[in-house]
């Protein structure tokens, strides 16, 4: 990982780089199993809402990086999507989510990942994202800048909020969702278009990488943020909610900065935040 900027040691003498490396390899090893143990007909189960789904294969990717983590640092804490939840005594928590985008998978589309992050004193440090189907492993040190396969990666050139391409996401619950969806029709003639991939990790390192000049989201959940968010603050992104918020379940906005205040100036109005 030597394109990244070393990092040195966090507070309490936490090696970064090592996190960095930990993070990479169980994110990989999780990725690949994923896709060549994928059954041919996935069952799955549903959790808050009918639309919200869980598979065998997320419980089993989960429990494969707690594994491999607790084997290198076993006082470290996790929080995982699928239930992992413990403290530990280091001062390190990982932040996991085994499969982002679980619809995507279930239906065998692309644009899901496996996001790893690592909280040091409850500031995220290091993320890492695996996106097997793209071929892409993305990356970042806090302090240290943010790679895809190794290769240091920047945020889009400056655009007009009108020449911009904006990815969004929508939520599980169908009230939810029909909010999002008046936002969007009110957004859209005044951006180039807008995507919805599936997967809100896979949408910030789209901004980190400059393939999207934009995102915005109600309702992630701290693992679908926390990787992703330091991926793209350290590719070159704002990463906030709105009027200056810290970027939350309420919203995640995320762009370059030539483009952030027009994309964040369009939604405020409507309030995105609110369902």
């Amino acid at each position: 990982m030597a394109t990244i900027s070393p990092a040195g040691r966090a507070p309490r003498g936490v090696d970064l780089d090592a996190l960095l490396l930990l993070a990479v390899q169980v994110a990989t090893e999780t990725a690949t199993m994923l896709v060549d143990e994928r059954p041919t007909h996935l069952g799955f189960a549903t959790k808050s809402t009918p639309t919200d789904v869980v598979t065998v294969m997320d419980t089993k990717a989960e429990r494969l990086l707690l594994d491999r983590i607790a084997a290198s640092r076993p006082d470290d804490g996790f929080l995982g999507e699928e239930g992992a939840a413990r403290a530990g005594t280091s001062g390190v928590r990982w932040v996991l989510d085994p499969i982002d985008g679980t619809v995507n998978y279930l239906y065998a589309l692309p644009g899901w990942s496996v996001s790893v992050a690592a909280e040091v004193d409850g500031q995220v440090m290091v993320g890492v994202i695996a996106v097997p189907t793209y071929g892409e492993v993305f990356a970042a040190v806090r302090g240290g800048g943010a790679t895809r396969n190794q290769v240091p990666i920047a945020v889009s050139s400056p655009v007009s909020l009108a020449q911009a391409l904006v990815g969004t996401g929508f939520g599980y619950d169908a009230a939810r969702r029909a909010r999002q969806g008046q936002i969007v029709a009110e957004l859209l003639p005044e951006v180039r278009d807008i995507r919805r991939v599936g997967a809100a990790s896979v949408d910030l390192c789209s901004v980190a990488c400059g393939r999207l000049d934009g995102y915005f989201e109600r309702g992630l959940a701290p693992w679908d943020l926390a990787a992703g968010g330091l991926i793209a603050s350290e590719a070159g992104a704002r990463v906030e909610g709105l009027n200056g918020a810290v970027p939350s379940h309420d919203l995640v906005i995320a762009a370059p900065a030539a483009v952030f205040d027009q994309l964040h100036d369009a939604l405020a109005p409507l309030r995105p935040d609110l369902d």
